[in-house]
């Protein structure tokens, strides 16, 4: 996949997912600011690669939109050019509708849908000059179904996503812009390990996957390479699932 000189801005990247994305596209020549509140893990991940004068972090707080005008400012001094921007950055507070209280939905929203919003806001004026540009937004299965097994919070969080992407899409194509979202199912992490410490969790888990497996990091970095590079340069608006077939029936 052709992503070479690329500049790409990944969100959440000091996280297991973000940064086996951030991997993946530098591996296939692009050069990636990773965008995290986490400072210490981002610059340890980051340390490795230090020489190679492709892969950077910058501290930001994705609900700040100082911040995000600070970072994307920085970006441009020094590359002149924006040329994909991944939203992976979310959160699951893992609580129902009738537990969870109203502070708690909306810090929900303000990571997962307002540093959606945030990231997108400042980049489009740059990738309308440019006349190009990507932005791919991470949402979840439940970003296209209700899923019995997760937060009513999270799942509305993630179609605003889903329909945010869309609507994107269609407005801004006329500048030679695509936005499209990545739907993944269930990924393996030591999280979803420590989860799976009960059996029917586990079970429950799995049997819902047609392929009978989970979504890996490498899965979901996959895709974010596919709709970064040239080769998806018609791709626009898309919803696509990473899932096994979870969302086929």
């Amino acid at each position: 996949m052709n992503v070479k000189n690329k500049v790409v801005l990944v969100t959440g990247g000091a996280g297991g997912l973000g940064f086996s994305m951030s991997l993946r596209l530098i591996d296939n020549g692009a050069k990636v600011y990773i965008l995290d509140l986490d400072e210490k893990k981002g610059k340890e991940l980051i340390e490795p690669y230090k020489n190679n004068n492709n892969l950077f972090f910058i501290k930001i707080d994705l609900t700040c939109e100082l911040d995000w005008k600070n970072a994307i400012s920085f970006i441009l001094e020094k590359e002149n050019k924006i040329d994909v921007l991944v939203n992976n950055a979310g959160i699951n507070i893992r609580k129902s509708i009738e537990e969870m209280n109203i502070e708690e939905w909306n810090k929900m929203m303000s990571v997962n849908t307002g540093s959606v919003f945030l990231g997108t806001k400042y980049v489009l004026p740059i990738m309308k000059k440019q006349g190009n540009g990507e932005i791919i937004n991470i949402s979840s299965v439940c970003g296209l179904v209700g899923h019995k097994y997760t937060p009513e919070a999270y799942t509305a969080s993630k179609g605003a996503v889903t329909l945010l992407t869309k609507s994107i899409a269609s407005r801004y194509a006329q500048y030679g812009i695509r936005c499209n979202s990545i739907h993944p199912s269930t990924v393996d992490t030591p999280l979803i390990q420590e989860v799976f410490k009960d059996p029917a969790k586990k079970a429950e888990r799995y049997d819902e996957v047609p392929l009978g497996r989970l979504c890996t990091k490498d899965d979901v970095a996959n895709a974010v390479l596919y709709l970064a590079s040239e080769e998806a340069s018609f791709i626009n608006g898309l919803a696509l699932s990473v899932d096994g077939g979870v969302t086929c029936y």
